[in-house]
């Protein structure tokens, strides 16, 4: 049995006019041009309220000049009634002077029915995409105000109890049935992809999800692999090819890696997002894009914006909808749960019994920043379990990996993200032995009182620690 095809807009469009040839002639151009196929008809204007009161509708097209209620009318009790239903005028006369008192009274915009139809569609279409954006913040703002949700199952396969998290999946499933695009940041090993396929789960878990790689791709291979061309586009275009913004029909295409896009790419994408609309290579006709575009990248747009190597109006039509997941040194809550998934998971792939381990290997991994975030760990557990014979899981593996990104000793410090900073003084200068107990005792502290874990912080022997720590009782 056939699927029915959804609806666009999910809330119906409303055209009031007593003119029936001019209803079926809109109609056709609005799914013909537009792909808006969720349209009420209403001739008779007294029946127009009643229609109002048994539906929500996302926008009223309300002719002016009808028989029994006028248009004018009609404007002044939908506004009153129905403030958040979205009005535009589109009259069979130019009126100056009527056009402005409807747009005083409320109407978002004023059209003659002999305009060119491309731009009253082009009008309708800016009003359906802002009354839908205003909406989602309506629901944002509620999903807020009652606190939190239950989590979605979509969620289930990101382990997590992190609030941040969780802050994170309540906005997306605020935001799951907007049409505007879904910027995913985050440093490189964050779970940008496991978002992706948690928002397909959300959004249209029976509908493809498409990725593509964008890095690297040089404009013609981006726009060869996005819109795909037609026959004899090209040398060597044998046969059509589908793009992948075609393959994900009705579905999400996701774009990783969007901040290394040329500044050629990043045009067409804009068309793209803008006009939701696209050109195969060596096509003069347009087609529609019928799919959820999900972009992510590990850099800060911002910065490339202000460097010039990034697009200021694509940025700003990505912000429609943004999360930046947070790295896992920002969610060290969330290392038991993590480490005992990796655990198991390696266990299992080895086809090995899940090793227990010391209650010392979550203060070790604490203490350290973790560049390559939660994809790091699962290397980290993985390589450890390999090699893991019988009895408690042995830390040595995870000392040396560790070890490994030590930085050397110098006169500069290092932050949690590595970058290294002069260490700054304040006109009197502490002695040796001040500094000396001030690292011992923030060592001992990260370590949760454990000396071998201090110090290998401090890079000296755990016999040298001790030995430091009994100067210091005395």
């Amino acid at each position: 049995m056939a699927k029915t095809k959804a609806l666009y807009p999910e809330r119906p469009v409303l055209m009031i006019d007593d003119e029936l040839p001019w209803l079926r002639s809109m109609t056709m151009s609005l799914k013909s041009v537009a792909g808006i196929t969720n349209i009420h008809q209403c001739q008779d204007s007294r029946k127009a309220l009643n229609l109002l009161t048994q539906d929500s509708y996302s926008l009223v097209l309300l002719d002016l000049t009808m028989p029994h209620t006028s248009g004018e009318e009609l404007l002044r009790r939908i506004r009153e009634t129905y403030p958040q239903t979205p009005v535009i005028i589109i009259s069979g006369m130019n009126q100056i002077e009527t056009a402005i008192r409807c747009v005083k009274e409320g109407a978002e915009d004023f059209y003659v029915k002999t305009d060119e139809r491309e731009r009253i569609i082009n009008g309708i279409q800016k009003v359906l995409k802002q009354n839908r954006l205003e909406q989602e913040i309506r629901q944002l703002s509620d999903s807020l105000l009652q606190g939190k949700r239950q989590q979605h199952p979509a969620f289930a396969s990101i382990v997590t109890r992190s609030s941040k998290m969780h802050s994170i999946f309540n906005y997306l499933q605020a935001v799951a049935n907007s049409v505007e695009p879904i910027l995913i940041g985050g440093e490189s090993g964050t779970g940008k992809e496991l978002i992706t396929k948690s928002l397909h789960q959300l959004c249209h878990p029976d509908k493809p999800l498409i990725a593509v790689n964008v890095a690297g791709l040089d404009d013609m291979m981006f726009s060869d692999t996005l819109f795909g061309h037609i026959r004899g586009a090209f040398t060597g275009a044998e046969q059509t090819r589908l793009g992948m913004i075609e393959k994900a029909a009705n579905g999400i295409l996701f774009l990783d890696e969007i901040g290394d896009l040329s500044m050629a790419s990043q045009v067409k994408l804009l068309r793209l997002l803008q006009e939701g609309e696209y050109y195969p290579l060596g096509s003069d006709q347009p087609r529609l894009s019928k799919a959820r575009i999900l972009v992510a990248t590990n850099q800060k747009l911002a910065q490339k914006e202000a460097e010039g190597s990034f697009r200021r109006d694509l940025l700003y039509r990505l912000h429609a909808h943004r999360v930046e997941l947070p790295p896992l040194r920002e969610r060290k809550e969330d290392l038991p749960l993590l480490l005992e998934h990796f655990l198991q998971e390696a266990a299992t792939i080895l086809g090995k019994p899940v090793p227990t381990y010391p209650a010392e290997l979550i203060t070790l991994l604490a203490t350290y920043h973790f560049p390559g975030n939660i994809r790091e760990l699962r290397a980290m557990v993985h390589d450890a379990v390999s090699v893991h014979g019988k009895g408690v899981l042995s830390m040595q593996r995870f000392k040396e990996a560790i070890g490994q990104e030590l930085p050397e000793h110098g006169p500069s410090v290092v932050t949690p993200v590595g970058q290294q900073v002069k260490v700054r003084f304040s006109d009197t200068l502490p002695t040796l032995k001040e500094v000396s107990r001030l690292l011992i005792e923030e060592a001992m502290q990260r370590a949760q009182g454990n000396q071998s874990i201090a110090a290998r912080m401090l890079g000296i022997t755990h016999q040298a620690l001790n030995q430091r720590l009994k100067k210091m009782e005395d």
